[in-house]
């Protein structure tokens, strides 16, 4: 078999937008997800971002459409306007190799668009729905989109629908659809407050989980970067402007210091873009054109770039914080890395992030230590080696006390000679640490 994707059993014209997408084997969630999904089966879907899920589920909706029947069959909601415009574009490259006679219909509604045009074009219901729940409930509210006719209702990103407060909205859009609906829950995670809503109306549903074989890409390299109390901003811009990347994005926690840090790249003169919730729809919409039309070289953003959207080309991604959710920390990263090549992920950290790093250790990311001094990149010490080199003191300190005390009884004044006798044994123990240096 040439391409692995034969044996679903998918139309030709499925398998030709399959070819020119340059796929030849299913990634694990798409094994597991396209079969169940062609069988009618609900679906509750696990993985990380970059693992293929918008292709698992949209290549079996879009083998299972009926094009003669001019009514909505499927709809798809996504919890940032970014997010919901980019399945639509893949869906619309599957749909444009789809016979002439038996074209698709395919609309994206999002917030930030004209509402009043989006009804008149509803004279005509499109076969499936692409969108932000709450543009898709504004449409069902003026009468203009008919749901009850789609059996299948796909719900991308569900833990962030969950944050951003979407799912009342997506409720509400479920409520309304066929009574044999086929749900389609996909999330980084399943947090309880998730639940309810997901037993109300998935019935025996299938649990798919891909966990990843390594919690980031391969070929990122994690690089710690210490601050040592020297300017952050400045430390920022030595690093960034060392590595001249060709796309990358600095993640801040907050919008007010994601304004604070590209104000700053930008008066010293680097091309800075800004991502984050205080722009406005038609400010979003200009920042990614000019984005993907590669107008800056820096991107400053908030964690709603790590989830909601996907850009293209990111060498580098810089967390000047980093973030209280240590999950963002995968989806920040996970920006660069992506389709097999190489990328780079840098951390400014202070002392007070000690209990952080020691946490994205154990859940299994690799820093190297480095630091940006004079113009140049030199290996840096470990950061545990302070603290290594102070337990080792200390145990020092307790063997010596304790050859002390195994001594016989002294007479009057002990104290003294207890003190001078444990100084000589750390002298001799510095002496023979000299020495090993010196033959070192």
């Amino acid at each position: 078999m040439s391409n692995q994707f034969e044996r679903f059993s998918f139309h030709p014209y499925i398998l030709e937008a399959i070819e020119k997408r340059g796929f030849k084997k299913p990634t694990d969630i798409q094994e597991r997800v396209i079969s169940a999904t062609l069988k009618g089966t609900s679906i509750i879907g696990q993985s990380q971002t970059g693992t293929g899920k918008t292709h698992a589920y949209l290549l079996p909706i879009m083998q299972l459409l009926q094009p003669e029947r001019e009514e909505v069959q499927a709809i798809i909601t996504a919890p940032t306007r970014e997010l919901a415009k980019q399945i639509y574009q893949e869906a619309v490259k599957i749909a444009e190799c789809f016979p002439e006679e038996s074209p698709v219909n395919i609309r994206c509604y999002v917030g930030g668009t004209d509402k009043q045009r989006s009804i008149d074009k509803l004279k005509q219901q499109p076969h499936v729905i692409i969108g932000t729940p709450a543009r898709i409930k504004d449409l069902m509210d003026a009468k203009a989109l008919q749901v009850y006719t789609a059996s299948t209702l796909v719900v991308d990103e569900a833990d962030l629908m969950l944050d951003m407060g979407f799912i009342q909205e997506v409720d509400f859009i479920a409520a309304r659809m066929s009574e044999k609906l086929q749900m389609l829950v996909f999330s980084a995670t399943i947090p309880e407050k998730l639940k309810p809503f997901l037993q109300k109306y998935m019935e025996n549903p299938r649990y798919v989980q891909v966990d990843p074989k390594h919690i980031t890409a391969q070929k990122i390299e994690h690089v710690l970067i210490p601050l040592r109390h020297r300017n952050k901003t400045k430390v920022l811009y030595d690093v960034v402007t060392s590595y001249n990347p060709y796309l990358a994005i600095i993640f801040t926690n907050t919008k007010q210091m994601a304004d604070v840090v590209a104000d700053d790249l930008t008066k010293k003169g680097l091309r800075v873009g800004r991502l984050h919730g205080n722009l406005t729809p038609r400010e979003r919409r200009k920042m990614m054109k000019q984005i993907n039309d590669l107008e800056f070289q820096y991107v400053v953003a908030t964690d709603l770039a790590a989830r909601g959207i996907d850009i293209e080309g990111v060498s580098h991604v810089i967390n000047y914080e980093i973030p209280a959710d240590l999950d963002f920390y995968i989806h920040r990263t996970g920006r660069t890395g992506r389709a097999g090549y190489s990328g780079i992920a840098a951390t400014l950290y202070e002392l007070t992030d000690e209990d952080a790093l020691n946490k994205l250790e154990k859940m299994g990311v690799s820093f190297i230590n480095k630091d940006f001094v004079n113009g140049e990149w030199i290996e840096s010490d470990d950061r545990n080696k302070r603290k290594n080199r102070k337990k080792q003191k200390e145990e020092l300190d307790v063997k010596g006390k304790a050859i002390v005390a195994q001594k016989k009884k002294v007479k009057p004044g002990y104290k003294k000679k207890k003190q001078y006798e444990l100084e000589a044994h750390k002298k001799r123990q510095r002496r023979i640490e000299a020495r090993s240096r010196k033959k070192k």
